[in-house]
């Protein structure tokens, strides 16, 4: 693994980028990954190869990086969270071809046109759009690609999935303007004026009480141990799990939604 310097100044944090320094752990231990499709629709979307350079964004704990560099891709894992990017350095320290950046989508840090691919998974949401759009345009070589992921989380189809959405709606701190913050950065409106393709396939988890516990509490806008409503809130989780549980696991499913293009 190495890191990349840059002699530019300290970037400055903004709230979003500590949303999840609490989280970590959790995070990285149970929240999903990314199903290996997504590299085969940005192969064939993005002319994705072994030798393309990737900046990822907002890499975090390294989730969907790992996928790049299973690839063989050497990939800038941007991160601007330190706690975040320190776990993800650990998670991929076994990969020659990863690069650790202290970073944001907005500043990355990176030399111009110096990468084939940016991606950017379960973050694009969190950006300034029209800096990030500016600085992608400016790291990307000409005529290179842009791919936006997200793993949504079905709120509808079961009873289990309507238990589970109503009790992070009644628990969730900020949640609904979380949610509004993903209506209004749509992965197709980032690309505007230009258009992008969507491929969408399914994901989901297995989860065991301590499982669905981890993914609940790796939410960044869940109460966490000490807040007033915690105890509540676990023990409504328990009751959950015990009524919709089968063979001792739940499963939670995903729509994992990936856009590509180019960006004007």
């Amino acid at each position: 693994m190495r890191h990349w310097t840059s002699n530019q100044s300290p970037m400055l944090k903004v709230e979003p980028t500590e949303r999840f320094s609490s989280r970590v752990e959790h995070y990285l231990r149970f929240r999903p990954s990314y199903p290996r499709e997504v590299i085969l629709a940005l192969r064939e979307g993005c002319a994705l190869t072994r030798e393309s350079v990737v900046a990822d964004i907002a890499s975090g704990t390294g989730l969907f990086t790992r996928l790049l560099l299973e690839n063989g891709n050497q990939v800038f894992a941007v991160e601007p969270n330190d706690n975040m990017r320190r776990a993800g350095e650990e998670f991929l320290a076994p990969y020659p071809r990863f690069v650790s950046v202290a970073g944001r989508a907005e500043d990355t840090t990176l030399p111009d046109q110096s990468v084939d691919l940016v991606t950017s998974a379960q973050a694009g949401h969190w950006f300034d759009r029209e800096l990030a759009r500016a600085e992608f345009l400016r790291i990307l070589k000409p005529g290179s690609f842009l791919s936006l992921i997200w793993n949504d989380r079905r709120i509808h189809g079961g009873e289990f999935e309507a238990a589970y959405e109503e009790l992070v709606m009644q628990y969730g701190l900020d949640y609904e303007e979380v949610q509004e913050r993903g209506r209004r950065s749509d992965g197709a409106e980032f690309f505007a004026p230009s258009r992008c393709q969507l491929r969408v396939m399914p994901n989901y988890q297995d989860l065991d009480y301590d499982g669905l516990e981890g993914r609940l509490l790796s939410s960044s806008y869940i109460p966490q141990s000490g807040h007033d409503l915690y105890d509540a809130m676990l023990a409504d989780l328990r009751r959950i799990f015990d009524k919709y549980q089968r063979n001792g696991t739940v499963r939670v499913e995903y729509d994992t939604r990936v856009f590509v293009g180019k960006l004007s």
